[in-house]
């Protein structure tokens, strides 16, 4: 008997879309029938005997998968008038690596993008996964439009538009189940060929709907990835080695996308299109086919290991190059034409045979390998060597004449000489050598500040910048050294007490170096080591645009070939690695930059996230005003009612929300940025996703 469409039963009507099929079903449920049984009896209803097991329920209305099997219609609240599609978890997707290439991938849609990215970096064999994340594809017209940038950021969400603090729609039951398998049994990565078809193993056919579907479980990520293991990637080596050697020209669509920020409100927008790692694919409108930028979301790069990270080195090299070429980080003209011969070397490395000159000491890997660990061992057991052995407390100390400078509004740059003494993380003024038994000038703790060099090789200006935590915010203090070493002792001392690290500290004798070869890297050299005539460089594809300006296309090309003398007997990866310390270095690197409303403030200021503090800065100049560190915080969470960013430090409590980017995006990077300081020496640790989403969730 029928009672309004119903039966007295209790059952009633739900319609399925096949959605690979066009198929339209009518089954008869009832609202205690599992989301399971619903599969099974729409399976048992069509005439195709094939493999469903990559198939699952999507809601379209809701915006959610009905990913656990054993809930019921009822407990997900799926009633008579929803119209559910029966879809592969699997699908294509384009993905564009940090080398601007372009490439068809199987993707698991139903599962967070977490544990997507995982997969996708384990059959490209990039180790640490958890650095690495999807970003939207959006046009430039779509980044500086602030009403655009709130709609799309909302498409993904249920009707209301407001998020639960699991990230999902309205409805409680939105935890997606991460146990799908993300191995698409045929799928894997495959590059495009010139002629645009893809490279794909004899008889397979990634593209059907029918393909078979091969369960696995690549969520248990280990973090080793052995010498062996790249010839058991699902990939052929032509991809192997365009990951590792990107092509010299890039994908002219990826590289007339390039965005290049002109402000740092412009940098800040560009964030606001991260995706959210704690939810599916699909849950943020990215359909079939769509194009998602991969790129490295948390600037802490992990045991950077040439034996095993190829491909990882290669890409975050790329990254760091398009970074520096489009503007997104700014550099000096001598820094840039450093960087611009680097990546020449890079190139003419590449297009030679070398006789394996990156692995020239793999007879003895394993033996260095101990022999590195025990002098590791042995120096952060005893310190570093500046220590007198007869006397393991004392504390190193710098004391020399520098020049210093206060910069206040409307005054000319006067430096005066001074006599200055750093010890432990404090640094003391007087006003000469012979003054120093008498009250000093000036006497400040470093720890928490921020350090920023300010050099120029050529006019020889050594400068280093000092922001100081007070109470009145941070205090500008510039300071001038004479000469390349005793800016590097100095610059090396300041920023390990930014970190409240003295110069015991086993790691002072290596930044000083690092400095030093920095520098070196960038000094005029004597003659050029090749003929610019022969080279065909396109200096649009080495140097930022705004040096275009300044210099004629032959001046470039002759300024890129004379630093490349300081650079031409660098290995390949010599030169990437050197590339990103020198990329490290930068003011500006590691910095994520947000526009906020502090609360009770209705103007837009800029925060930075980086891997160890917050900061408020200088939206005109990106000067730093306020620092937080982490090492201070004691909680961090989200009001989900007003979407409000709440930090609490030991010093104050700071709270802001974005009218840009969700608030979600802006935790996860807190958030995240704290899991990646928890990892450890143990190269076969297992990648814990359940804390990462605890620490990246936004809820208490």
């Amino acid at each position: 008997m029928m009672t309004d469409g119903g039966l007295i039963d209790g059952s009633w009507e739900l319609q399925i879309l096949v959605t690979d099929m066009q198929v339209e079903r009518t089954l008869r449920v009832k609202g205690d029938l599992h989301i399971g049984g619903v599969m099974l009896k729409l399976v048992e209803s069509l005439e195709f005997a094939v493999d469903w097991s990559d198939h699952a329920l999507w809601w379209p209305e809701e915006n959610m998968w009905l990913s656990r099997t054993r809930s019921t219609l009822d407990q997900y609240g799926v009633s008579a008038e929803a119209r559910l599609h029966f879809t592969p978890m699997h699908k294509n997707l384009k993905l564009q690596l940090p080398d601007l290439q372009i490439m068809d991938v199987r993707a698991d849609f139903s599962v967070k993008i977490f544990a997507s990215v995982i997969q996708i970096c384990k059959e490209m064999g990039i180790r640490h996964p958890e650095e690495v994340s999807l970003w939207r594809k959006v046009d430039r017209d779509e980044l500086r439009n602030r009403n655009n940038v709130q709609k799309r950021r909302r498409q993904p969400d249920s009707p209301s538009g407001t998020l639960s603090p699991g990230g999902g729609g309205t409805s409680p039951y939105l935890t997606i189940n991460s146990n799908h398998s993300g191995d698409s049994g045929q799928g894997g990565l495959f590059p495009r060929t010139p002629q645009g078809t893809l490279l794909r193993p004899g008889g397979s056919t990634p593209g059907s709907p029918f393909t078979p579907h091969t369960p696995a479980s690549p969520y248990s990520y280990n973090g080793t990835l052995s010498p062996g293991s790249m010839s058991s990637l699902s990939f052929e080596g032509s991809l192997e080695t365009s990951l590792i050697n990107s092509p010299q020209t890039p994908s002219r669509e990826a590289f007339n996308h390039l965005y290049r920020p002109k402000s740092y409100a412009d940098k800040a927008k560009m964030n606001a299109w991260w995706l959210d790692s704690s939810r599916s694919l699909m849950e943020q409108n990215i359909r079939e086919n769509d194009t998602v930028l991969l790129k490295f979301k948390f600037y802490s790069f992990y045991d950077l290991n040439p034996k095993y990270d190829a491909v990882r080195i290669n890409q975050i090299y790329e990254q760091g190059k398009w970074a520096l070429i489009s503007e997104e980080i700014d550099c000096t003209e001598e820094e840039m034409m450093m960087f611009a011969a680097l990546q020449l070397q890079v190139s003419l490395r590449a297009n030679t045979d070398q006789p394996d000159g990156d692995q020239s000491n793999s007879t003895n890997e394993e033996g260095d390998d101990i022999d590195a660990a025990l002098t590791d061992l042995q120096v952060s057991l005893e310190g570093s060597h500046i220590t007198s052995p007869g006397d393991i407390t004392r504390i190193p100390e710098l004391q020399d004449y520098l020049k210093f400078f206060k910069p206040k509004k409307l005054t000319f740059k006067s430096f005066k000489k001074y006599w200055f003494a750093f010890r432990d993380t404090h640094l003391v003024m007087h006003k000469s050598k012979e003054t120093t038994n008498g009250q000093p000038l000036m006497r400040v703790n470093l720890k928490g500040c921020e350090v920023q060099p300010d050099i120029n090789i050529t006019s020889q200006k050594y400068g280093i910048k000092l922001f100081i935590p007070g109470p009145d915010g941070m205090q500008e203090v510039w300071i001038r050294c004479e000469t390349e070493d005793q800016y590097a002792k100095w610059m090396a001392a300041f920023k390990l007490a930014s970190k409240g690290k003295t110069m015991a500290d086993s790691t002072y004798e290596t930044e000083v170096q690092s400095i030093q070869a920095f520098l070196s890297m960038q000094r005029p050299a004597p003659a050029p080591a090749v003929n610019p005539n022969q080279l065909d460089i396109n200096p649009e594809d080495y140097v930022a645009p705004r040096f275009f300006k300044k210099f004629k296309t032959k001046q470039l090309v002759q300024r890129i070939v004379d630093s490349h003398a300081n650079v031409r007997d660098m290995t390949l990866t010599e030169a990437k690695l050197n590339f990103i310390k020198a990329w490290q270095a930068l003011p500006e690197f590691g910095i994520t930059y947000f526009l906020v409303k502090f609360r009770n403030n209705r103007k837009e200021e800029l925060v930075g996230i980086a891997h160890n503090r917050i900061m408020k800065m200088d939206l005109s100049n990106g000067d730093c005003l306020k620092t937080w560190r982490y090492s201070t915080m004691k909680a961090w969470n989200v009001n989900w009612e007003v979407r409000e960013v709440l930090v609490q430090f030991e010093e104050e409590e700071v709270a802001f929300k974005s009218p840009y980017a969700d608030c979600k995006i802006i935790h996860e990077f807190i958030g995240g940025y704290i899991f990646l300081s928890m990892r450890s020496s143990d190269k076969n640790q297992t990648l814990d996703q359940e804390m990462f989403f605890k620490l990246t969730g936004g809820w208490s």
